[in-house]
C-alpha cells in the first residue's frame, strides 16, 4: 500500500509503531471485555472496556492504518514460552491487562508531539485500567469462590468439642482437607481473640495449601485478618447488606436458616450459601431444638442457592438427609469427634457421591 499520510503523523515508521500498538490495545481490551461479558456476566465492568475500545478506534487514524505491513515485520509471528503456561482465565487477563497497559504507553510516547489527542487519551485509558483491572480481578476471586462452593458437598466445622486444644484441632483438619474436604468454617465460642486468631491464620495456611475455603463464623475481622474466603452468619449476627458493606462483594456470605421465613430473607438479602437445620439434637448446639427432616423437605423445595443441611449429622444417618432432599452435609463431631477422622470424611464424601 503506498503511503498516504492525511495527518496528524507525517513520519511512516511512527505511524507504523503507534497502528501496531493500537492494535494490540484494542485486541487485548476485546480479550478481557468478552471475558467479563461472557465469563463473569458483569456489565458494569465490560461498559468501560467497551467505551476506551471505542476511544482508541475513532482516534485510529487512517493515516497509521496505511503505514502498517506485516508482510516486513520482522517480529511477526513471534511468541513466547510463558504463553503456553497460561492455565486459567486469571492468567489470561493478566497477561492482556499487561498487554494493553504497555502498547498504550508506546502509543503515549510516540504520539506526545504527532497527536496530542491520541496521547492524552492513551494515558487516560492506561491509568483507568490500572484501577477497573483489580475490580476484574476481584470478580474472578468472587466466581471462582463461588464456583468452588458449588462443587463442595461437605462442610466440615472445627468446634474444638471432642479436641484436646488447638494442635489437635489443625490436626483433625489437616487430616480432612488430605481426605478430600474442600470446605471449612472455623467457629470457636469459648477462648481469647489472640487465640483465635492465630487459628485462624493457621487454618488459612492449611486450607491454602489443600486449596480449600476457608469460611468463618460470625467474625468479619477475623475473616478480613487472614483473608478468608468469607464469613458465616446466624439469626442474631450482623445483618447480611451490613456484613457486605465491611467483607466486600468478592467474598462468601453464609447465613444460618431454621425456618422458611428465613431461608427467603437471606436468599433476597444476597446470601451466598445457607445452613439449614439443626437436622437433628447436637451437643454443639444444645439449647436449639431439632428442626427434623421435614425442615430439610421444605428448604429442598425452596432454595435457590447453595444450601448445607446441618445438625447432629453423621455416616449412620446421612442417608435418610440426602432422602430428604439434601445434597450438601455440614458436619462437626461426625469429623472433629471421630477416631479417625481422615476415613471419616472420606466415608461422608462417598456418601454424599
Amino acid at each position: 500500500m503506498e503511503w498516504m499520510p492525511d495527518a496528524p503523523c507525517t513520519d511512516k515508521r511512527v505511524a507504523r509503531l503507534i497502528d501496531a500498538n493500537l492494535d494490540r490495545a484494542r485486541e487485548g481490551l476485546r480479550v478481557i471485555e468478552d471475558w467479563c461479558r461472557f465469563g463473569l456476566d458483569r456489565q458494569d465492568l465490560v461498559i468501560p472496556l467497551k467505551d476506551w475500545r471505542q476511544q482508541l478506534g475513532q482516534l485510529h487514524a487512517d493515516c497509521y492504518r496505511q503505514a502498517r505491513s506485516t508482510a516486513t515485520d520482522p517480529a511477526a509471528g513471534l511468541s513466547h514460552p510463558s504463553q503456553q503456561t497460561r492455565t486459567d482465565s486469571t492468567q489470561v487477563l493478566k497477561a492482556n491487562a499487561s498487554r494493553v497497559q504497555e502498547a498504550l504507553r508506546v502509543v503515549e510516547e510516540f504520539a506526545r508531539t504527532v497527536d496530542a489527542d491520541l496521547a492524552r487519551t492513551a494515558a487516560s485509558v492506561r491509568y483507568g485500567l490500572y484501577d477497573h483491572e483489580v475490580r476484574i480481578l476481584e470478580a474472578c476471586g468472587q466466581n471462582s469462590r463461588r464456583q468452588q462452593l458449588e462443587r463442595s458437598k461437605l462442610c466440615l466445622i472445627t468446634d474444638p468439642c471432642g479436641s484436646d486444644g488447638s494442635a489437635e484441632m489443625l490436626n483433625r483438619v489437616e487430616l480432612a482437607l488430605k481426605a478430600g474436604v474442600s470446605l471449612v468454617q472455623y467457629r470457636r465460642k469459648l477462648g481469647t481473640d489472640a487465640l483465635r486468631l492465630q487459628e485462624a491464620r493457621q487454618l488459612a495456611e492449611l486450607c491454602q495449601a489443600h486449596q480449600a475455603l476457608l469460611i468463618i463464623n460470625d467474625r468479619i475481622d477475623l475473616a478480613l485478618l487472614v483473608d478468608a474466603d468469607g464469613v458465616h452468619l446466624g439469626q442474631d449476627d450482623l445483618p447480611q447488606a451490613a456484613a457486605r458493606q465491611l467483607i466486600g462483594p468478592e467474598k462468601l456470605i453464609g447465613r444460618s436458616t431454621h425456618q422458611l421465613v428465613q431461608l427467603d430473607k437471606a436468599q433476597q438479602d444476597g446470601a451466598d450459601y445457607l445452613g439449614v437445620g439443626a437436622v437433628y439434637a447436637t451437643a454443639t448446639k444444645a439449647d436449639r431444638t431439632a428442626a427434623g427432616l421435614d425442615w430439610v423437605r421444605e428448604a429442598s423445595g425452596s432454595a435457590k442457592l447453595p444450601w448445607f443441611a446441618i445438625g447432629g449429622i453423621n455416616g449412620n444417618n446421612i442417608a435418610e438427609v440426602q432422602k430428604a432432599g439434601a445434597s450438601r452435609v455440614a458436619v462437626v463431631s461426625a469429623i472433629m469427634g471421630a477416631s479417625d477422622p481422615a476415613a471419616a470424611a472420606r466415608q461422608l464424601l462417598t456418601q454424599l457421591g
